[in-house]
């Protein structure tokens, strides 16, 4: 039941350790800025919250379809290599799985967003940008078991990525509000 964090936590792994590395890639400008672009969440962080506080089962539920999703807290890991630190919400239909959020910070690291999704979409072949996002996000099926959409932002000066990963068959569309709910509020 532990397989939805753990690739969770291993993507997060990647993203800083790449972005230290020096591997990472600048982000491509824009020909034009874009009107319609949200502000961006690089604003100062709220009080730190742990991931179910940040994603209602209820809205889990909503997004999926399914009533009864219920949650609960998931195993917390420090990844020494990156310096994230993880911590991760479980949200369960009876007792299968229906997806997880993790929230991991990287106290004391540098790191832009952009250059944390970069790091993403180098690791994860087929990995596609998600509009929306004010710091960048991505979407991505890993060995066609699971589906993950990230997204990085800066809270209070800490890069931070949030993912919620979830069965294969969830797509962008379902699951794109449940992470912009919880990185506005991470």
């Amino acid at each position: 039941m532990r397989a939805y964090p753990v690739a969770l936590l291993l993507a997060a792994a990647a993203v800083l350790t790449a972005c230290s590395s020096g591997d990472q890639q600048a982000a491509a400008p824009s020909s034009a800025p874009s009107p319609s672009k949200p502000a961006s969440s690089s604003a100062p962080a709220k009080q730190k919250q742990e991931p179910c506080t940040l994603l209602s089962a209820s809205e889990v539920g909503k997004a999926i379809n399914i009533p009864g999703v219920t949650s609960a807290k998931g195993p917390d890991q420090a990844d020494a290599a990156s310096g994230g630190k993880a911590s991760s919400c479980e949200y369960l239909v009876g007792d299968k799985q229906a997806g997880a959020l993790a929230v991991t910070r990287y106290e004391g690291r540098q790191a832009k967003p952009a250059d944390m999704i970069a790091a993403i979409k180098k690791a994860k072949p087929g990995a596609v940008d998600v509009p929306g996002f004010p710091d960048g996000a991505v979407y991505y099926l890993d060995e066609q078991k699971t589906a993950t959409l990230a997204a990085a932002k800066l809270s209070g000066g800490v890069p931070t990525l949030v993912n919620y990963t979830g069965p294969v068959k969830m797509t962008q569309q379902m699951m794109a509000p449940l992470v912009k709910t919880a990185v506005t509020a991470a």
